[in-house]
């Protein structure tokens, strides 16, 4: 058990306790049907209400999925805040029927969509990336394509996805620090290669998980999130969860 990837454990451990409290059951938030898939990563039920799915960045798959699986359902809503986001939305964990098993775990377990890190929670979190992990071993949906993770050293590769949630792994070459943001350099270009960027209001959640930012130089990591920047692509971690350590001898893209 000590070998197996730390994902896998903390999944493993909720799933031992399945009995006492699932993962991602948070307070319920109503229930509703179905009505009609507004985009890849919202609904709308019957009663008018637009439900956002938290926890998961759409792919090319996410909505034909949806819309299979839940028009016509009934739902239940979970989550931690149900005030509507600029837009009018609700976001939530969609369940369907008596399912102990969000739509997003299920999404995300059939390669159709991949985790954003939003949600705060560990045992939900581990839980859903456990999930995609699990799909991206197996190849299925979004993962079958090996472009799915793009590799730190072809920052053009990076930089065409602009204003796209990408997967990115590679080595950091250097970590430095300028002002009240800290730089995560995979490229020796400071200019134009990859770099991740975290602000000194997000160090006190890294330091509360036990990585130091510095720890961080010389170690292979997959990082997720939106991909920005002009001459060389960059990518804001704001949570924790963005940051996956790999180990030196892991293949790429198949570590949960």
């Amino acid at each position: 058990m000590a070998q197996l990837p730390r994902i896998i454990v903390a999944c493993l451990l909720v799933a031992g306790h399945t009995a006492l409290a699932a993962p991602c059951q948070f307070e319920s938030q109503g229930e509703g049907r179905v009505a009609a898939i507004v985009d890849a990563r919202s609904v709308r039920l019957d009663d008018g209400r637009e439900i956002r799915l938290t926890g998961i960045e759409p792919t090319a798959t996410t909505k034909q999925a949806l819309t299979s699986q839940l028009v016509g359902r009934d739902v239940s809503l979970h989550g931690t805040d149900d005030t509507p986001d600029r837009y009018g939305r609700q976001s939530a964990l969609i369940f369907v029927g008596e399912s102990d098993s969000s739509m997003q775990a299920m999404l995300l377990a059939q390669g159709d969509a991949l985790v954003s890190a939003e949600i705060a929670d560990k045992d939900c979190a581990a839980f859903l990336m456990a999930s995609e992990a699990e799909a991206r071993r197996q190849k299925k949906g979004n993962w079958a394509d090996p472009s799915a993770i793009k590799n730190a050293e072809s920052p053009d590769d990076i930089l065409a996805g602009i204003g796209r949630f990408m997967v990115v792994e590679g080595k950091v070459l250097s970590v430095r620090q300028a002002g009240a943001m800290t730089y995560l350099n995979f490229g020796r270009n400071w200019t134009r290669g990859f770099a991740v960027t975290i602000s000194r209001r997000t160090l006190p959640a890294f330091e509360s998980a036990g990585i130091t930012l510095k720890s961080l130089e010389n170690r292979r990591i997959r990082v997720r999130g939106w991909v920005e920047g002009t001459t060389g692509p960059r990518i804001d971690v704001l949570r924790v969860g963005q940051v996956e350590l790999l180990g030196a001898n892991e293949p790429t893209g198949v570590r949960p």
